[in-house]
């Protein structure tokens, strides 16, 4: 991943680029999506776990039946 001296770097381009009064304003905008997203998701694996499958006690395996054919010649790939 990176080292220490690339994050350093990385972070003070950031600092240059967007300047000092938009790095709160950017962290709190990452924040309240950050917090967004794990509610979301929170609430989607609740859901999820409530809601019963239908049929899944008494579901079988799903059998596919075919055969196998071979080639006489191998086919070039382009």
């Amino acid at each position: 991943m990176f080292g220490l001296s690339e994050l350093a770097l990385v972070l003070i381009v950031v600092v240059l680029v967007l300047g000092a009064k938009k790095l709160p304003e950017l962290a709190r905008s990452a924040g309240k999506a950050a917090r967004i997203l794990k509610s979301e998701r929170k609430a989607m694996k609740e859901e999820n776990a409530s809601r019963p499958v239908p049929g899944a006690e008494a579901r079988a395996p799903h059998v596919v039946t075919g055969r196998v054919v071979e080639r006489d010649t191998p086919q070039e790939r382009s």
